[in-house]
């Protein structure tokens, strides 16, 4: 009978190259993520026809658009916890299941209060999902793709985003704005079928938790099968502070280092965010304000988000061989086109071109933000690393979409938001330059130093 043996989980995951195993795991995060993504920006897209149907002014708007953010807020801080404490893949689940079933009762809506109170319990579910797949993700591939990946996996949040107005322009006016919902929860659910059969249990997550060695083997095996491993194995983290089952606190993410790097990704994302809800949120209503058909307005919202996801992507591998100084590039590129859009008011095509090439930058910066987010965390508490983050940016999410109903509605030029918005990328560039300054001698996936170990 062969002896037990301890296994380094980190050196297994970090000596291989991506493999099957791993493009099978991004790709339906990536689904996922798109349906979260379509989930959530179907409602700006369907705001006009509802708006008619149900009789909503804009400020009644911006409260559902805002309560859906609070309730994603809200969503971030209990989903992180479950999901380090019962596992990424079962927080998944439930997840998926509950935004799901969530996107269909918008059918029965008909009210501006059932609208607020489904629009909350919405964003809630749907709060899980962006940090948890990080997590999954970032814990089955070696350090030189984690922002990488996290990137790959936002696109899918943002394709999401994109096809939300094109679907909705088709759907609508052949089904209604409910039918709209109903595809977006039925596919939902197909989607939560699928990833009930393929979506595997993070390793690191079971070994940090000093869990079910059985089940890490037989992950890893999956993961690859010429690994030598068996069920009898200890499995260990070496790269990481063994925090072992010991429940989760807040200090936590303030220990060595992180009590500078979490200040500044909360500041910094929660900046970004609150550009990047304005834009998703209000963007094809103030087209339709600006003079543009629905159909115009739909599309370059749409363009702009795809765009954003696109140069996201492309900025991601510098950010992994380089470091979180390449987070910086993009706010410092979208900030001269916000302010010349605040400053000048101009109107007309040089309006709708200027703000397209000024959303993606912000789109962009918002993917730089998000690559790093996760990353500095050990394996036991990054799910609440990720929420905490995604959750505490959600305060920028809410202002954003509340900023752009008081500014329509105040009776000001709806260019003048621009100029306010020119904050939020400075600020993020800001944070960017600390965390690369902070990390620039100990790489983001270094393990913290023995002092900070609980």
């Amino acid at each position: 009978m062969s002896q037990p043996r301890t296994l380094d989980v980190a050196a297994l995951i970090e000596g291989r190259k991506l493999s099957r195993f791993n493009y099978v795991v991004i790709l339906v995060s990536v689904l996922i993520t798109f349906l979260d993504g379509f989930d959530l920006l179907v409602l700006s897209h369907t705001a006009s026809y509802i708006a008619d149907e149900v009789g909503l002014d804009k400020i009644q708007l911006g409260e559902i658009f805002s309560i859906g953010l609070l309730g994603m807020m809200l969503g971030g801080f209990f989903f992180g916890y479950l999901g380090d404490r019962i596992g990424r893949r079962p927080t998944i689940l439930f997840s998926t299941c509950s935004f799901g079933l969530l996107t269909l009762l918008f059918v029965m809506a008909d009210s501006y209060e059932s609208l607020m109170v489904l629009r909350f319990f919405n964003g809630f579910a749907l709060g899980a999902m962006l940090p948890l797949c990080w997590a999954l993700n970032i814990e089955f591939v070696p350090k030189r793709y984690r922002s990488t990946v996290v990137t790959v996996i936002m696109v899918g949040f943002s394709l999401g985003s994109a096809m939300a107005g094109p679907l909705t322009v088709w759907l609508a006016p052949h089904i209604g704005w409910q039918g709209v919902f109903v595809f977006g929860g039925v596919v939902t659910l197909f989607a939560w079928v699928l990833l009930w059969f393929t979506l595997p249990e993070s390793v690191r997550f079971l070994a940090s938790k000093r869990k079910a060695p059985e089940k890490i083997a037989a992950i890893l095996k999956r993961m690859d099968p010429q690994l030598d491993v068996r069920p009898t194995d200890q499995f260990l983290l070496l790269d990481e502070p063994d925090i072992g089952r010991q429940a989760f606190r807040v200090s936590q993410l303030f220990i060595g280092r992180l009590k500078w790097i979490t200040p500044m990704i909360w500041l910094g994302y929660s900046a970004s965010s609150m550009a990047m809800y304005f834009l998703a949120s209000w963007s094809p209503l103030v087209y339709q304000y600006a003079g543009f058909d629905r159909a115009t307005a739909s599309w370059v919202s749409s363009i702009a988000s795809f765009s954003g996801a696109m140069a996201g992507l492309a900025m991601m591998r510098f950010v992994d061989t380089r470091g979180p100084y390449m987070v910086m590039i993009y706010p410092l590129l979208a900030l001269p086109f916000l302010l010349v859009l605040g400053i000048t008011g101009m109107q007309g095509t040089a309006f709708l071109m200027l703000s397209l090439v000024g959303g993606v930058f912000v789109k962009g910066s918002h993917y730089g933000i998000l690559s790093i987010a996760g990353i500095f965390y050990p394996s036991a508490i990054r799910a609440n690393g990720a929420g905490w983050a995604t959750s505490i940016a959600k305060i920028g999410s809410i202002l954003g979409p509340l900023l752009g109903a008081y500014v329509l509605n105040s009776g000001l030029p709806v260019v003048k938001s621009f100029l306010v918005l020119a904050i939020c990328p400075a600020v993020l560039a800001a944070c960017a330059f600390v965390i690369g300054h902070l990390t620039r001698r100990h790489p983001a996936a270094a393990p913290l130093p023995a002092s900070s170990q609980t």
